[in-house]
């Protein structure tokens, strides 16, 4: 159901008296002679200017955003979807399932069922309009329940993923683009120069710009973008460096092996959710000789096809040097900056080519093997599990919803 950000109880009679006005402010000529003419048609239902009037009063009530009028109409469109599909399945609202449907909107509003119908009816919203809002949210939450719920399996890595990648500082998560300039002692102080430009851009396009043309990282395709990463499995040195950021800003060049670094924040945000701690990391790194030529890229290209787990690359390596693999659990602090910052973009068993040694002259091949983790307190893992299916529900039935209306014949008049 429509999750809407309710005033405070205590401002409800400023509001509703406020709200009487949209009826008279709102007048359109063919509804002023039938208000219960069709402004639309869905299959074969109709929603009336009535109906959207009185959806669109209600909404102005609950604060909710947007035009009300048009994400009225929007909501009617979708509740004749709605309530058409539940009735192909035989779905239907006892009294009971209404009853706490409309008790649930009201406690939003610190409010009793009956006091929040009477506070609409004040502000000239019809009861039946109240109850078909409830209805249509009861009938699709039970139909797309029952269609998904048993397809949906949540694993517990599902909720250690969910529970480790939420934001930490212990709640921030950070969205950053990344440059790499290689560095070789023939070209460091031009490397150093074009860093030092680098580091005073303040556009998301001109960083982009920059790292296709300058990065060696792989993201440097995608403008070196890269995907939300939790702040507490970035490396402990770069973290208040990040945190530093106003979103647009770049970091100052920063050193790592065989390159220099720049960083711009794009975007940082925290959660409500306790997350994981995380202690330590445990990590494969499979050293190829060829640095990041066409023929060792293939070679490790062909490697990540071949290994599903770290354990794998043992059987890889087995007959050479001990050391072209180095295998081995640390924390974060003990790893080196660039491969901690590496692993902070990995899942368990996936797999990073965008580091070197050597100069250049030899691909690592890093896998995250897993990250060591302890509960946080606080933590419900039966919660969180149901959070994760709910998540996964809502984006199933966004999906048929979509299908519903390609598949209906929608007219607005």
């Amino acid at each position: 159901m429509t999750n809407f950000r309710l005033l405070p109880a205590r401002l409800m009679p400023l509001l509703l008296a406020a709200a009487v006005t949209f009826a008279t402010l709102s007048g359109d000529p063919a509804r002023a002679q039938n208000p219960f003419s069709p402004i639309a048609t869905v299959g074969d239902a109709i929603v009336t200017y009535y109906e959207r009037d009185q959806r669109a009063l209600m909404l102005q009530l609950l604060n909710a955003p947007g035009n009300p009028e048009e994400t009225a109409l929007e909501q009617l469109i979708d509740d004749r979807l709605k309530i058409e599909a539940a009735r192909r399945f035989d779905i239907s609202v006892d009294a009971e399932e209404l009853s706490t449907g409309k008790a649930d909107m009201a406690s939003r509003a610190n409010l009793t069922s009956e006091q929040f119908e009477q506070a609409l009816q004040q502000a000239g919203v019809a009861p039946q309009t109240f109850e078909a809002f409830i209805v249509s949210g009861v009938v699709w939450r039970k139909l797309v329940r029952g269609r998904y719920t048993r397809f949906i399996d949540i694993k517990e890595q599902d909720i250690d993923r969910a529970l480790t990648t939420s934001p930490n500082n212990d709640s921030v998560r950070i969205l950053i683009s990344e440059i790499f300039i290689p560095v070789t002692p023939e070209n460091e102080a031009d490397a150093q120069d074009l860093a030092r430009q680098i580091s005073q851009i303040t556009s998301f396009e001109g960083f982009a710009s920059a790292a296709r043309d300058y990065s060696a990282s792989p993201s440097s395709r995608a403008g070196g973008k890269v995907n939300w990463i939790p702040l507490n499995q970035m490396p402990p040195n770069l973290r208040p460096v990040i945190m530093a950021l106003e979103p647009g800003q770049v970091t100052a060049p920063l050193p790592v092996p065989g390159a220099i670094a720049l960083f711009q924040l794009r975007a940082m945000n925290e959660t409500e959710q306790t997350p994981l701690k995380v202690k330590s990391v445990d990590y494969a790194a499979y050293y190829l000789a060829g640095g990041r030529s066409e023929e060792t890229l293939a070679q490790a290209a062909k490697l990540k096809a071949e290994v599903d787990r770290c354990d794998d690359l043992y059987g890889i390596a087995k007959g050479q040097p001990e050391s072209v693999l180095e295998r081995g659990s640390k924390p974060l602090n003990e790893i080196p900056q660039d491969v901690a910052y590496e692993l902070a973009k990995l899942d368990s068993n996936e797999v990073s080519t965008a580091l070197t040694r050597s100069n250049g002259q030899t691909l690592v091949f890093l896998m995250l093997c897993k990250r060591e983790t302890e509960i946080a307190d606080g933590v419900d893992r039966e919660a969180v599990r149901l959070q994760l299916q709910n998540r996964e529900i809502e984006r199933l039935a966004a999906g048929y919803l979509a299908q519903l209306r390609a598949e209906t014949r929608i007219k607005l008049y």
